[in-house]
């Protein structure tokens, strides 16, 4: 299985308090992501970005485009925490 890609949809607009307006990752947040090397560590930072969208809100249009971008890369949307069994 590929690694699992940045949660990073292209967007890159940094208006909610220095959130990007498509994935709700800050600039320090976008340059962490790129030093993961580990997939699972890779898995649970965009479950912390996920779980920081659903505090946020207004991120509708992300799961669709993300999704999309981990199957053109042969993986799986890592699940919510309170989504796994």
């Amino acid at each position: 299985m590929s690694k699992t890609p940045s949660p990073c949809i292209d967007i890159c607009k940094y208006r909610r308090a220095g959130h990007c307006i498509a994935c709700s990752m800050t600039k320090p947040q976008k340059k962490a992501f790129k030093s993961l090397k580990k997939d699972d560590q890779r898995r649970g930072f965009v479950q912390l970005v996920m779980a920081q969208q659903a505090q946020m809100g207004k991120f509708r249009a992300w799961p669709e485009v993300y999704a999309k971008k981990c199957r053109k890369k042969g993986t799986t949307v890592p699940p919510l925490p309170q989504d796994q069994p």
